[in-house]
């Protein structure tokens, strides 16, 4: 389940499906963004693909794998992504 399609929830429904408050969530994906956006500041002349899951759904992710017990390979077919690039993701989280 991507974030996008959470985001409007009440808080009550947010709670109960990620396992979170908002308030929470939101100030963990604000931490991760600090520390993505320092790991990338030092990168300026590294090249490569965009990430392809923004900073919530990286969140997410690592949430689900944490909290329900999924496999790799079943959290990257629900994002549409490789399996080693949310291996990658939750490690980096």
């Amino acid at each position: 389940m991507k974030y996008k399609n959470i985001k409007n929830y009440s808080d009550v429904q947010f709670r109960r499906i990620i396992g979170l408050k908002r308030d929470t969530f939101n100030k963990a994906a604000e931490i991760l963004s600090v520390k993505y956006l320092k790991e990338h500041a030092k990168n300026v002349r590294r090249s490569g693909r965009k990430s392809t899951l923004s900073i919530e759904d990286k969140l997410l992710a690592t949430l689900e794998y944490l909290r329900e017990y999924r496999t790799f390979s079943h959290i990257a077919a629900s994002y549409g992504v490789a399996e080693s690039n949310i291996y990658r993701t939750i490690k980096w989280v």
